[in-house]
C-alpha cells in the first residue's frame, strides 16, 4: 500500500493569505526545537519534540516537518507508517528532498514496491523531483521490475545529463547483467566521476567478465588519469583473481601499497581472496597476518584459500580458530570437504552447521549437494530439497537447480530429476547436460536423444560434455549408426574436437556389439592416444566377446598406464578362463604375485539413518555381522524356492 495521499493544502482565511507561522522562514529553520530535533536520539523524544513542533505551529512547515519524516523513515527499525503520516501533515506539500527520503526509507526497510507506488503517486499528481528521486526509483526497479520505463521518465523530465541519474542507470543495467545498456548510458554521460567508472568496473567484476574489467580500470587509471577510491581497487582486485594472474595481482598488490589511498576490510579481504585464487598462499598469508581488522569475511576468505589450494588441514584449523562463522564461513568448509573428495564429512559439517543455528544458504547447498550424490544420500537430499526449497518457496538459481538435478540422478531418482528439469524457468547448457547424462547413465537412451534433439532447437549449442551423454546413451542401446553419425557431427557441424571420453564412448559403443576390430582400430587412430578408459572399454568387449589377441594388446597398454591396477589381470583373466587357457590363467596370477597387484575386495555401502554402513567382500568387522548374514541367507533361501538359479 502506497502512503496516505498527499497533501492537503495549508489553511488560509484568503487565497494570499500565508500562516502566521511561515512568515519569516529564518525564524524557523534556527528555532531551538529544531537544534533538539537534530540531536534527537530515541523515537519517544521524537515524539516528544514532535508535539512541541506541533503546538508551536513549526511541524506543518516543511523544514521541520522533513527533519522528523528523515528521522521516522531512516531510523532502526524505521517507523515508515509514522512517516507517512508527517509526510501528509505537511501544510505546505511535500518538497522533492522529503518525497526523496521516503523512498529511501522503503527501501532500506525491503519495500522496492512500495518505493515505487509512491513514485508514479509522485509523477501523476505532478509533485517535485530532483536527481535523487530518480535514483531511488531506479533502485527500486532493480529490485522489483524492470527499470526502462524509470528511464523514459528520467529522459523525458531532462535528467539525461544528471550524473547522479547516469551512475544509478549504469548500476541499474550493470547489475542486472544488461552490460551493452550499462556501456552505452556510460559512454553518453557528458561528465563521469570515480563512483561511475567503479560502477562499471564493478558490475563486469560481479558479472563474471574480468578481462573488460580491467580493461575499463586501466583506461579510467591509465587514460583519463582518473584516480581510484578503495571500493574501485576491490573490484579491479577482483577482476584479477577471477583472471588467475598471479603476476597482475602482484603488481596491484605494489600498487595498493603506493598508492597512498589507505587500506581497508573490504580492501585487504579481496586481497586475500585474489592471491587465494591465484595459487599464492604466502602472500595471501602475508596480507591476512598483516590486517590490523579482521571480520568474519577475512577469516572466510583465508580458508577458502587454503582450500583452493588444496591445504585442507590448514584451512581445517583456522576454521576452528575463527571467532565468529557465519553461513558463508560453514559453506565455505562444505565446498572444501566436497571437492577434497571427502563427502562423508561434508554431510557431517551441514549438520554442525544447522545443529549451530546458521542457515544455508545457496552456496551450502551447492557444495553439499554433490556429496549427497556421491554418497547416495536421496533422503537427506530430498529433505534439502524440500526444507530449503519447497517449504521456503524460494526460486532455484541455475546454478542450485543444476545441483539438485545432478544429486537426483546420481541417487538413481531420474523422475525427480526430469521434474525438477522441467519446472526450471531458466536452463543453461549444463542444466541440459545435466538431464541428458542422467537418462543415458540410467539406460534411458531414447529419452537421453530426444532431450538432444530438443536442446539443439533451442539455440544453445551443445558443449563437449553434451556429447559425451549422448554417445553414452548410444552405447547403452548399440546405436551404432546413430553413434557414428554423432561422433561426426560433433565435430564437423559444431567444431568440438572429440577428447579421450568421446573416443572411448565409441570403443565401448562399438566394442558391445562385437565390432571388436574396428573399436581396436579406434582405440589405436586417436590422435592423442587412448587412456585407461578406452584401453578398457576394450578390454571388457573382448571379454564379453572371449577375444583373446585384441584382449592381450589391451593389457599391455593398460598396465604400461597403470600396472598396479588388478582390474586387469583380472580382466584378462576371466578371457583366459573362458577358452579353458588355465596355464595362462596361472602364469598371469604369478605375474600378479610377482608385481605385488593384490585384488582389490568388492565394497558396499548402505545409508541407516543417516548413518554410513560399508563392508568389504566376505568381512565380518560389523558388530552386527552375525545377524547381517543370517538374513542374507534367508534371502538366499528364499529366492531359491522362488526358481532363482545363481550363477556357476
Amino acid at each position: 500500500m502506497p502512503p496516505p495521499r498527499p497533501f492537503p493544502a495549508p489553511a488560509a482565511s484568503s487565497p494570499h493569505a500565508r500562516p502566521a507561522w511561515n512568515t519569516n522562514r529564518n525564524l524557523v529553520v534556527t528555532h531551538p526545537l529544531l537544534s533538539l530535533l537534530e540531536r534527537c536520539a530515541s523515537f519517544r523524544r521524537l515524539l516528544q519534540l514532535q508535539a512541541l513542533l506541533t503546538v508551536s505551529g513549526l511541524a506543518a512547515h516543511r523544514f521541520p516537518a522533513s527533519r522528523l519524516l528523515a528521522f521516522c523513515a531512516l531510523s532502526d527499525p524505521p517507523r515508515l507508517a509514522h512517516a507517512a503520516a508527517v509526510l501528509a501533515q505537511c501544510a505546505e506539500g511535500p518538497n522533492a528532498y522529503m518525497l526523496a527520503t521516503m523512498m529511501r526509507g522503503f527501501l532500506r526497510a525491503g519495500l522496492p514496491a512500495r518505493a515505487l507506488a509512491l513514485f508514479r503517486l509522485v509523477l501523476r499528481d505532478h509533485l517535485p523531483v530532483d536527481a535523487r528521486t530518480f535514483v531511488f526509483a531506479l533502485k527500486a526497479a532493480a529490485a522489483s521490475s524492470p527499470g526502462e520505463a524509470v528511464h523514459c521518465v528520467a529522459l523525458k523530465r531532462g535528467f539525461d545529463q544528471s550524473m547522479l541519474v547516469g551512475n544509478a542507470l549504469v548500476h541499474l543495467y550493470a547489475s542486472s547483467m544488461s552490460f551493452s545498456d550499462a556501456r552505452k548510458v556510460f559512454n553518453e554521460m557528458p561528465d563521469r566521476d570515480v563512483v561511475s567508472w567503479t560502477t562499471l568496473v564493478d558490475g563486469y567484476a560481479r558479472g563474471g567478465l574480468p578481462d573488460e574489467a580491467w580493461r575499463v580500470f586501466c583506461r579510467m587509471v591509465v587514460s583519463e588519469g582518473m584516480r581510484p577510491n578503495g571500493v574501485t581497487l576491490v573490484a579491479a582486485v577482483s577482476a584479477v583473481g577471477q583472471m588467475g594472474l598471479l603476476g597482475l595481482g602482484r603488481t596491484v598488490h605494489r600498487s595498493v601499497a603506493e598508492s597512498g589511498i589507505g587500506t581497508s576490510v573490504n580492501l585487504d579481504n579481496a586481497l586475500v581472496d585474489m592471491f587465494g585464487k591465484c595459487g599464492c598462499l604466502a602472500s595471501a598469508t602475508e596480507v591476512f597476518d598483516g590486517m590490523a581488522a579482521k571480520d568474519v569475511y577475512s577469516w572466510t576468505s583465508m580458508v577458502s584459500a587454503y582450500a583452493k589450494c588444496g591445504d585442507l588441514e590448514s584451512a581445517v584449523q583456522l576454521f576452528e580458530e575463527m571467532p565468529r562463522r557465519n553461513s558463508v564461513s560453514w559453506s565455505c568448509m562444505i565446498a572444501a570437504y566436497s571437492q577434497a573428495n571427502q563427502p562423508e564429512e561434508a554431510v557431517r559439517m551441514l549438520n554442525d552447521m544447522i545443529a549451530a543455528g546458521a542457515e544455508p544458504i545457496d552456496a551450502t547447498l551447492v557444495g553439499v549437494l554433490p556429496a549427497c550424490a556421491q554418497l547416495g544420500c536421496l533422503d537427506l537430499g530430498r529433505w534439502l530439497y524440500d526444507t530449503y526449497i519447497v517449504s521456503h518457496k524460494i526460486e532455484l538459481t541455475v546454478n542450485l537447480g543444476n545441483a539438485f538435478i545432478d544429486m537426483f540422478a546420481k541417487c538413481g531418482d531420474v523422475g525427480a530429476a526430469s521434474r525438477l528439469f522441467g519446472n526450471m524457468e531458466e536452463k543453461n547448457v549444463v542444466s541440459w547436460n545435466s538431464m541428458i547424462v542422467a537418462h543415458a547413465s540410467h539406460g534411458q537412451s531414447e529419452e537421453a536423444l530426444r532431450l538432444f534433439q530438443q536442446f539443439k532447437g533451442i539455440g544453445i549449442f551443445p558443449d563437449e560434455i553434451t556429447y559425451i551423454g549422448v554417445l553414452s546413451a548410444c552405447s547403452h542401446s548399440g546405436l551404432v549408426s546413430e553413434g557414428r553419425h554423432y561422433f561426426k557431427e560433433m565435430k564437423m557441424v559444431y567444431g568440438i574436437e572429440p577428447r579421450a571420453e568421446h573416443y572411448a564412448c565409441m570403443i565401448d559403443l562399438l566394442g558391445k556389439v562385437g565390432l571388436i576390430e574396428e573399436a581396436f582400430e579406434v582405440a589405436r587412430s586417436m590422435p592423442v592416444g587412448a587412456d585407461e578408459a578406452g584401453w578398457g572399454a576394450l578390454l571388457n568387449a573382448c571379454r564379453m566377446h572371449g577375444n583373446v589377441e585384441i584382449g592381450e594388446c589391451a593389457v599391455d597398454k593398460l598396465v604400461g598406464l597403470d600396472p598396479s591396477d588388478s582390474g586387469i589381470y583380472v580382466l584378462m583373466s576371466q578371457i583366459y578362463a573362458s577358452k579353458s587357457k588355465w596355464d595362462q590363467v596361472k602364469t598371469l596370477r604369478m605375474v600378479m604375485r610377482n608385481r605385488g597387484v593384490k585384488k582389490n575386495p568388492g565394497c558396499s555401502s548402505i545409508e541407516v539413518d543417516g548413518e554410513f554402513h560399508e563392508f568389504l567382500a566376505a568381512d565380518v568387522s560389523h558388530v552386527h555381522s552375525e545377524d547381517i548374514y543370517a538374513a542374507l541367507k534367508n534371502i538366499y533361501i528364499h529366492s531359491k524356492t522362488q526358481g532363482y538359479i545363481p550363477p556357476a
